[in-house]
């Protein structure tokens, strides 16, 4: 899952490479998995009820986490920004991508979350004026149009669900997940202008308190009436926990040890993990239009943020 931070500077050691690059793989693997168990949890709880069942076990797990390591008094101080962070970086999002869920794979959803840096670079330049050039605009171009490559073949429709009636779903899912980027992306850009120089497990915990408080009521109004399931109840533990709780604390780990533009790869390796997941424990269908669509998106945000830089030609003399 993509989420927001406050750079800071890496520690440029060698001994410390192999770590932060198990800690990438553990993370785009506990993320990847994030979209398996929002399917899992949304078919029975429903959208709402899985994101907030998510962000409040997550902030139940970070706050304790946040005490030990003294972080309590930033958050105090800092409190209504971060809580109000939650509500782009985490509630909304969730809330967003768990309803996708219910129309089309986790293998679709993990590539349109992709684009969550392609908006951060929208919303950064509409925000501070940071207009992109040369090859981020390009980029950018790129990224919409394997977007829209994307929704127009209808692909990623969950089995069983045909292209003809169900069409307007998918647009809708697609939609839905495209809308939680460009919150990721505001978040971003939030958080730069009003929460730089906080510690970021501090702006985590906040964030996931702000994103519950949120969808409480809503999730206690749409809670289903039929007792979910011992599998559904176990997935919205793992998504809480494991997806959330656990892999913030990696991310936050990984920003010290790598910094801020390493730890943001990570975007990449997540289709790689959900289209895994997906397939084999879901037994979701992969089409070759799909895997043209995500490595055109893929390549547009790689141009966008930076990650793909074309080599300049050395000028004549």
């Amino acid at each position: 899952m993509t989420t927001t931070t406050t750079p800071q500077a890496p520690q440029q050691t060698t001994s410390n490479t192999r770590a932060w690059v198990v800690d990438l793989v553990l993370l785009a693997a506990l993320w990847g998995a994030s979209f398996l168990f929002m399917r899992m949890g949304a078919a029975e709880f429903g959208a709402l009820p899985t994101a907030a069942a998510r962000v409040s076990i997550g902030a139940a797990f970070l706050f304790p986490l946040m005490m030990l390591r003294g972080q309590g008094p930033a958050l105090v101080q800092h409190w209504r920004a971060s809580m109000a962070l939650g509500v782009f970086n985490s509630g909304l999002p969730f809330a967003l991508f768990s309803f996708a869920l219910l129309t089309i794979n986790s293998s679709l959803a993990a590539v349109l979350n992709a684009t969550a840096p392609m908006f951060g670079a929208l919303v950064a330049w509409v925000w501070f004026r940071e207009r992109p050039s040369g090859w981020r605009l390009v980029g950018l171009a790129i990224g919409f149009i394997g977007v829209v490559m994307l929704a127009s073949g209808s692909a990623g429709l969950r089995d069983g669900d045909g292209a003809g009636g169900n069409h307007n779903a998918a647009l809708w899912a697609i939609g839905a997940c495209l809308l939680a980027c460009l919150c990721y992306g505001i978040a971003a850009s939030a958080t730069r202008r009003y929460l730089t120089g906080v510690p970021p497990l501090a702006t985590a915990t906040g964030s996931q308190i702000g994103a519950a408080l949120l969808l409480i009521v809503p999730a206690v109004l749409y809670w289903p009436q039929q007792m979910p399931s011992l599998r559904a109840w176990l997935a919205i533990a793992a998504l809480g926990v494991l997806c959330t709780g656990v892999a913030y604390f990696l991310f936050f780990r990984l920003i010290e040890r790598a910094g801020p533009a390493r730890a943001l790869t990570v975007t990449f390796l997540l289709p790689v993990f959900a289209t895994f997941y997906g397939v084999v424990f879901l037994d979701e269908r992969i089409t070759q239009w799909m895997l043209v669509c995500a490595a055109v998106i893929v390549c547009g945000v790689g141009l966008s943020t930076g990650f793909i830089a074309p080599k300049k030609r050395a000028a004549k003399t």
